[in-house]
């Protein structure tokens, strides 16, 4: 067996997120198309005389924790023996974002515990963890349905996107907590496996303008720069995204973006990019 394993976990934009009711479990059902992007944390499991996690790197938790450490989760989730090795995650995404990187550590350690030879591992349990966990092992854009464990393969067209990071994080259980279901478009082709014209936006969106101002000031200046396609935020944020058609175009639009928040995170990133 080896001792060293490294996985790349990538992050992801949500194209457009649709919420569609709330489930008697607690989960909610969702409709989402999904896009990976070429930014990454990295996942390196060391073998090592017990069990460890630990976080480094530039979006590193102060406290060592992320999550209520997400790679435990998967261990208690599935009573899965601890291999004595020290997972060591560099966080180069901003955590608490909507970029998905929780969820993607998570599918990395899952691909490391494969090659470890751990059986069974059933993904129609991996939503339990994170939503979007189904998504990043199957590790190909998608429409998402369900509470992330319907996972259709799609190929959307190329983008370029300039992703800006808010001083404020979003919680992800307080901004479901907030959503209000009586004041959402239902989707009435929301049980479909072809994206059609209704498949547009973020439904929570609809929070920012009075829960999050800055989040939703920040939005309207991402929408009114030139060249953009559109503009959304990604999961339940709190990054958001603006789309290009040139990678020109997006870098254009970063020294806009820079002149006027010199002090927030902002970086230029692409979709349907070459990966393994």
């Amino acid at each position: 067996m080896p001792a060293e394993f490294t996985e790349l976990s990538p992050a992801k934009l949500n194209l457009f997120l649709k919420i569609i009711n709330k489930r008697n479990d607690g989960y909610h059902n969702l409709r989402s198309g999904v896009t990976l992007i070429n930014i990454f944390d990295e996942v390196i499991a060391k073998q090592d005389s017990k069990f460890s996690v630990r976080y480094v790197g530039e979006f590193s938790p102060r406290n060592n924790k992320f999550q209520d450490c997400i790679v435990e989760k998967i261990f208690l989730k599935f009573n899965l023996p601890k291999p004595n090795y020290c997972f060591t995650i560099k966080k180069n995404i901003p955590i608490m974002s909507g970029l998905g990187s929780a969820s993607s550590n998570a599918a990395a350690v899952i691909r490391i515990l494969e090659k470890l030879n751990y059986k069974d591992l059933n993904m129609k349990n991996f939503a339990q963890i994170g939503a979007d966990v189904p998504f990043f092992i199957s590790n190909h854009d998608s429409l998402i349905r369900e509470i992330g464990d319907v996972i259709i393969k799609q190929a959307f067209p190329k983008y370029y996107f300039l992703i800006i990071k808010p001083k404020h994080n979003c919680s992800t259980k307080e901004m479901y907590n907030e959503i209000n279901l009586d004041k959402l478009n239902f989707n009435l082709n929301f049980d479909t496996n072809e994206i059609n014209e209704t498949d547009s936006g973020n439904d929570f969106e609809i929070i920012l303008e009075n829960k999050h101002k800055e989040i939703n000031n920040l939005l309207k200046f991402m929408r009114s720069l030139p060249n953009v396609i559109f503009s959304r935020l990604t999961g339940t944020g709190s990054c958001i995204f603006s789309a290009f058609e040139s990678k020109k175009q997006a870098d254009d639009s970063l020294i806009i973006f820079k002149e006027r928040f010199p002090l927030l995170w902002s970086r230029v990133v692409e979709n349907n990019f070459k990966h393994n």
